[in-house]
């Protein structure tokens, strides 16, 4: 309760968490960005005062940053970086989808990639490993985060609305919608996933059947077999 009391729109200490948090969050994964952000919202909700969009304003100016820290450490320690972070079977699957993904959707998929459970890092870190165009990764980078600050702030107003009385419960049902939301996410990109890579598996499998059919037949002429006169 003492923490949710101190996260409030006149504290300095709000907006220095609002920006700090969401930028480390990048390269050290298991700080919770989301929370802290929801906790935000909850803290505020009952309030109307404008430096609300201030508080919003840090958050993706924190993330933003973060997401182009992860770039720059992608780009300069590319080697090191893999055998950190995607280092043993699981990593490089991650880093394959990071890296398949990027190519088929590339801005798209760094604005949603921040709702994907370990998303976000897999995928800025990817950028800068195989040289993603600086200029679309900041601008694709900047719209994410503004859009990810609002909605995390927006949930935890709710949250904090619903229960004024008591903002932990609060706290606690707007932290799970969003766990519930990025679940869906993930669960819809995994199907999609799983029915594209069925899709392509059977084509494969049709293309010899179809070259056989498309192939002309081939008459074989045994060595017994009397010789054609030249005409």
């Amino acid at each position: 309760m003492s923490v949710l009391t101190s996260l409030q729109v006149g504290s300095v200490l709000s907006y220095v968490i609002a920006i700090l948090v969401p930028a480390l969050d990048a390269v050290i994964p298991v700080l919770p960005s989301e929370s802290v952000i929801i906790a935000l919202g909850v803290a505020t909700a009952g309030s109307a005062d404008p430096r609300i969009a201030l508080l919003i304003a840090c958050s993706a100016l924190g993330a933003f940053i973060g997401d182009n820290l992860s770039y720059l450490i992608g780009r300069r320690f590319g080697p090191r970086v893999e055998r950190r972070f995607f280092r043993g079977e699981k990593g490089a699957r991650r880093r394959a989808w990071a890296e398949r993904s990027l190519e088929r959707f590339g801005m798209q998929l760094i604005v949603v990639c921040r709702f994907f459970p370990g998303g976000r890092t897999a995928v800025t870190l990817c950028c800068g490993i195989v040289g993603y165009p600086r200029r679309r990764f900041v601008v694709a980078t900047a719209l994410a985060g503004l859009i990810w600050a609002s909605y995390s702030f927006f949930i935890g107003r709710l949250g904090g609305k619903a229960f004024e009385d008591a903002p932990w419960v609060g706290f606690a049902v707007a932290f799970g919608i969003t766990v519930v939301i990025s679940g869906l996410v993930e669960l819809i990109r995994r199907i999609i996933s799983r029915r594209r890579g069925a899709a392509a598996a059977a084509a494969h499998r049709a293309e010899p059947a179809a070259d056989e059919r498309s192939s002309p037949p081939v008459h074989h002429i045994s060595d017994n077999s009397p010789a054609r006169p030249c005409s």
